[in-house]
C-alpha cells in the first residue's frame, strides 16, 4: 500500500501573511473580502480625531513573501507558511537562495519571533518591472500578529539597506482618486499601470487596520505561464545568477 505523502510543516504554525480588504470600488477576486463602510471612510474621508494617522503606500505586484526568525534560524517562506524551498514554484526556490546569500543583513534585521514580509518581484505577474533595486520588497515587520508602525519598518529596513514600497501620503484621510492621481510613475519602475495602493490605519502607535484599492483593469497574472489557460514563457523582472 502507497504510503500518503505528507504535507510540509508550517515553522511558524500558521499563515505567514493574511489578506488585505478592499476598499470600495477596489477590484476584488473570487473570495476577496470588503473594509466596512465606517473603515473604508476613517481611510477616504473622515478621521475619527487627531489620533488616526493614515499611510498610503504604492502597491506592488509580485510573489507575497517573508522572511522569519525563529529561534535564531532566518527561513524563507511563502505566504501560505511553508519553507519557501518546498514551493512547487521556481520563483520561490530562487527566493530561498537569495535569502540565504543576504542572511546577515536579515539577522541584523530580525529579532527572534519576528519576520520581515514583502514582494518578490523576480517574475511579472500581472505588472512588468524594470526594476531600480534588489527583487525583494519589505512592506511588514510582524511579532506574532502585531505589525510594527510604518514609519519603524521603513527605518529599520533602510538601515538594513533593504526597500519598502514608495511612501505616497502620511497624516489624514486621503480619498482614492487623489491616490490614483499620485500613483505614477512608479516608484519601483513598473511598466505597466501601478495596480493600486495600500492605506494603513494607526492611532496611538498601533497599526488597527489596513485597506488596498486595485484598479478594477488589473488582470491577475496575465504574464504567468498557464493562468486563463494561457501558455506563455515567463518575464522576469530580475535575473538571479545561478
Amino acid at each position: 500500500m502507497t504510503e500518503p505523502l505528507q504535507k510540509p510543516d508550517k515553522p511558524l504554525g500558521h499563515r505567514a501573511y493574511g489578506s488585505i480588504p478592499h476598499l470600495p470600488g477596489s477590484r476584488q477576486g473570487r473570495g476577496d473580502k470588503g473594509l466596512s463602510t465606517q473603515q473604508a471612510s476613517l481611510l477616504t474621508d473622515k478621521a475619527r480625531d487627531r489620533h488616526d494617522v493614515i499611510i498610503v503606500q504604492e502597491k506592488l505586484d509580485g510573489s507575497n513573501v517573508a522572511v522569519a526568525n525563529i529561534g535564531g534560524e532566518i527561513v524563507a517562506l511563502i505566504r501560505a507558511g511553508y519553507r519557501a524551498d518546498d514551493s512547487n514554484y521556481q520563483q520561490h526556490h530562487h527566493f530561498a537562495r537569495w535569502v540565504a546569500t543576504h542572511r546577515e543583513r536579515f539577522e541584523a534585521l530580525l529579532v527572534p519571533g519576528e519576520r520581515v514580509n514583502g514582494e518578490w518581484l523576480m517574475e511579472a505577474h500581472g505588472t512588468r518591472y524594470n526594476l531600480p533595486h534588489e527583487p525583494f520588497v519589505a512592506f511588514d515587520l510582524i511579532q506574532g500578529m502585531v505589525r510594527a508602525k510604518t514609519l519603524d519598518v521603513m527605518e529599520r529596513c533602510e538601515a538594513q539597506g533593504f526597500v519598502t514600497p514608495r511612501l505616497i501620503h502620511v497624516g489624514g484621510p486621503m480619498s482614492i482618486e487623489t491616490v490614483l492621481d499620485r500613483l505614477e510613475p512608479s516608484g519601483h519602475g513598473a511598466i505597466d499601470e501601478v495596480e493600486g495602493a495600500v492605506w494603513r490605519m494607526e492611532r496611538k502607535g498601533v497599526v488597527e487596520f489596513l485597506g488596498k484599492y486595485v484598479r478594477p483593469s488589473k488582470i491577475d497574472g496575465k504574464y504567468l505561464n498557464g493562468v486563463n489557460g494561457i501558455e506563455q514563457q515567463p518575464i522576469y523582472n530580475w535575473q538571479p545568477l545561478d
